[in-house]
């Protein structure tokens, strides 16, 4: 009987130090899970450091394990993306290098897929220790904010780390948009998915490429992926602003009539017209947010340019 085969993608950017760890925590875990055959799709979207010379060496040790290489940093949807277009196995998972994604938790999701009627099996920690007070603060408000404002719902906490049966990896992949959101789109397509849960697990080495500034623009990219509520609120911001000008008008013309014209009001007038000033340039930047991204899409560049792969260095051998 043919074992299912398990493909593992793990996007990587500046993580020398974590892929020999990430590596032998798998290894592992393949060792002791004998009801599949796995294959590992280490994607290198465009480090600086050595993970490329990293993964050319377990390429020659491991024959399970594959890399694609980006020509420049994409980022790290793009890299997702590319591993699930080219993993070839019946169950892929998503997973993160920093080892924050527990492996041990992937024979239990191997089994619910097997045994339950689930196309998916998602992970979402249940607490934050360890991670910055102000982070874990805009990240809970971030769920809430786009769980009220979209009709995709996206449950808290919830992780890229997951393990996925084929079809709804086929899915996913018919989702071509240059403006990705995976969480997002996880969600969107449908299909069954569990979650499980786990305590937050701190990175043993290296530094997260994600700052701050990073993750506030991933979240808006989110926001704005996912829900037209931005653009509905910055019409009704508008509209709410023209009525109480109009208001304003009447009131100073009766004003004027009754008491007469005073020089008074030039710091109210100037307050009234930075106020408007302001909206109209909120209101502006939001739609511009829409219009940027639909310029992007227009353009149908690709998600990613390859550079070197597993298989093109095993050609020159």
């Amino acid at each position: 009987m043919q074992k299912d085969l398990i493909s593992i993608i793990i996007p990587c950017f500046n993580e020398e130090e974590m892929i020999p760890l990430f590596y032998d925590k798998m290894s592992g875990i393949m060792g002791a899970t004998h009801m599949v055959d796995f294959e590992l799709i280490f994607v290198n979207d465009g480090s600086k450091d050595r993970t490329l010379e990293g993964l050319r060496v377990l390429t020659e040790r491991d024959s399970r394990v594959r890399y694609l290489s980006f020509s420049r940093n994409f980022g790290k949807e793009a890299a997702m993306y590319a591993g699930l277009k080219y993993a070839k196995g019946d169950f892929v998972a998503v997973m993160d290098v920093d080892l924050q994604d527990p492996p041990e938790l992937l024979p239990a999701m191997y089994r619910i897929l097997k045994n339950e009627n689930y196309d998916c099996v998602g992970t979402k920690r249940v607490d934050r220790q360890g991670e910055p007070k102000i982070r874990s603060f805009f990240a809970k408000l971030f769920y809430k904010v786009i769980n009220h404002i979209s009709d995709n719902h996206i449950v808290d906490g919830a992780r890229d780390y997951r393990l996925m049966t084929r079809r709804m990896v086929d899915a996913v992949l018919e989702m071509t948009e240059y403006n990705r959101f995976s969480k997002g789109i996880f969600t969107w397509v449908g299909f069954e998915t569990k979650y499980l849960e786990y305590s937050n697990v701190e990175r043993p080495a290296g530094k997260t490429s994600w700052s701050f500034w990073g993750l506030f623009k991933y979240s808006i990219d989110g926001i704005v992926a996912f829900s037209e509520a931005p653009l509905d609120i910055a019409s009704v911001v508008g509209f709410v602003t023209f009525v109480v000008a109009l208001l304003m008008a009447v009131f100073f013309t009766i004003r004027t009539l009754i008491f007469g014209n005073p020089t008074s009001g030039w710091t109210s007038l100037v307050v009234i017209v930075l106020a408007l000033g302001g909206i109209q340039l909120l209101s502006l930047g939001i739609l511009g947010k829409y219009i940027g991204k639909t310029f992007l899409e227009t353009k149908r560049r690709p998600l990613y340019i390859l550079k070197e792969t597993d298989e093109e260095l095993k050609r020159d051998e």
